[in-house]
């Protein structure tokens, strides 16, 4: 294997030379834990970090792997660079959206090379919880043997999306999204710094709060604003930064969202709990984010139908019936006007009495089956059509429901190992509760044969 092929780009970026060109948030990325902003339980002198980050001759090659776990933006990166600069480590990078156990394991060999030869590596893996269970397995060997210091970054909770064996051998460092206050010092420093823009640009102090506000606590984000309003204010040519310019730079990249990330799953779970909760705000706030960002209008409609039965159900009836018409009308029409359809159908399910008596109902059933309590159908249920079908007795003493004056025929339908089981269990919220009544007086008549 090419020991080049892994090799990092250039932590520092001087100035004047061919890496100038890099984006500014290449550039303005921290080269030591004491240029880190926003993250103070990771970079204060008694942090667990910092201990491990000491120079130590006689044990320079132990490796303690770290676990990053925190949202788009708070630095998850910028420390697996700081842990590889300060243990004088090389640096590979892999993104476990596009690698497999093969490239895992291409690396994990390469750093075993090297560790022979004297040379430490860390491993940085990108949104590790993507990484399949044997996928993460394929890292054991590596982490364990010490070849390399594995930095793995997640926005998910590491205790549900990484497996107990790597957990074990890693250190936990929970990162927060940085404040306000952290990115406006951050723009200061790029506005500024020699790697930044050099104090080419005057910014007013009304865009940089915009900034700040628009980021979403993502300095990534931050910094490609600012480098954005720049360019702005360089087609016009004038050196100050303006706040109309950020306005623009921020139009359509203010929100934390991405399709294809962690973020997209975060909103439709805000906007479906928004509905289940019966916060209207909540849900059309969260709504209005999807549909500024593009997002599918039939996805959104499809989790609207699903809610209408597992949150609504027989609460009320016509929830289902609306979310259904919306979903069709939203894919006739399509953006923008599919925003007014579904922000009906919302609000409508967002005020709409709950009940998920339904939903258990069917999972309560599911899981009996799976379990192998389904039992034989009782003889006078079975199909008696065929004479070989009858001749075991099959639909015989069977009772013809709407033979009854209620249209309540008095005999069991569960098999014989369930007949005293109840699955659904009605609410008394909205118009659920004439269907509770409805059920106990059925259940009565049904029981007197049990």
């Amino acid at each position: 294997m090419d020991d080049a092929l892994f090799e990092a780009d250039p932590i520092e970026i001087p100035v004047n030379n061919k890496f100038v060109s890099a984006p500014l948030a290449a550039r303005m990325r921290p080269a030591s834990l004491d240029e880190v902003l926003g993250q103070p339980q990771v970079t204060r002198a008694d942090s667990p970090l910092r201990a491990l980050l000491k120079p130590d001759d006689d044990n320079k090659l132990a490796a303690t792997s770290l676990i990053l776990w925190g949202p788009p933006g708070s630095g998850k990166t910028t420390l697996a660079h700081v842990v590889s600069v300060s243990t004088g480590r090389s640096f590979i990078e892999l993104s476990a959206t596009s690698s497999g156990v093969k490239e895992v394991r291409e690396v994990i060999d390469l750093a075993r090379r090297r560790f022979a030869k004297g040379v430490g590596t860390v491993l940085f893996i990108d949104e590790i919880h993507r990484f399949s269970k044997s996928q993460q397995d394929s890292l054991l060997a590596g982490v364990e043997e010490g070849w390399v210091t594995l930095v793995a970054a997640t926005t998910e909770n590491p205790s549900v999306s990484i497996n107990s064996a790597l957990m074990s051998r890693s250190l936990v460092l929970p990162l927060n999204p940085l404040t306000e206050a952290d990115i406006i010092l951050l723009l200061e420093k790029a506005l500024t710094s020699e790697k930044g823009l050099k104090n080419k640009y005057q910014c007013q102090i009304e865009a940089l709060g915009h900034i700040a506000r628009s980021s979403g606590g993502d300095a990534r984000r931050a910094l490609i604003a600012l480098e954005t309003a720049a360019g702005v204010s360089d087609s016009e040519n004038r050196l100050e930064i303006l706040l109309k310019d950020v306005e623009v730079a921020v139009q359509r990249s203010a929100l934390r969202y991405d399709k294809a990330g962690d973020e997209h799953y975060n909103v439709i779970s805000a906007f479906i709990k928004s509905v289940r909760g019966s916060d209207v705000d909540g849900a059309i706030h969260y709504l209005a984010r999807m549909a500024e960002s593009g997002e599918d209008p039939k996805f959104i409609a499809r989790r609207l139908v699903i809610l209408a039965s597992e949150d609504i159900g027989l609460a009320d009836p016509q929830a289902l019936t609306m979310a259904v018409s919306a979903m069709q009308a939203a894919q006739l029409v399509g953006w923008p006007e599919a925003r007014i359809i579904l922000a009906q159908a919302t609000t409508y399910l967002a005020l709409a009495p709950k009940s998920n008596s339904v939903y258990n109902a069917i999972n309560e059933a599911i899981e009996d089956v799976r379990k192998g309590n389904a039992g034989a159908v009782p003889i006078h249920l079975r199909d008696g059509s065929l004479p070989a079908s009858r001749e075991t007795g099959a639909g015989k003493g069977y009772k013809y429901a709407h033979d009854f004056e209620e249209g309540v025929a008095s005999q069991q339908y569960l098999p014989d190992n369930l007949k005293n089981k109840t699955y659904y269990k009605p609410g008394s919220r909205g118009a659920e509760q004439r269907f509770a009544d409805l059920w106990e007086r059925i259940r009565q008549v049904l029981r007197s044969t049990k």
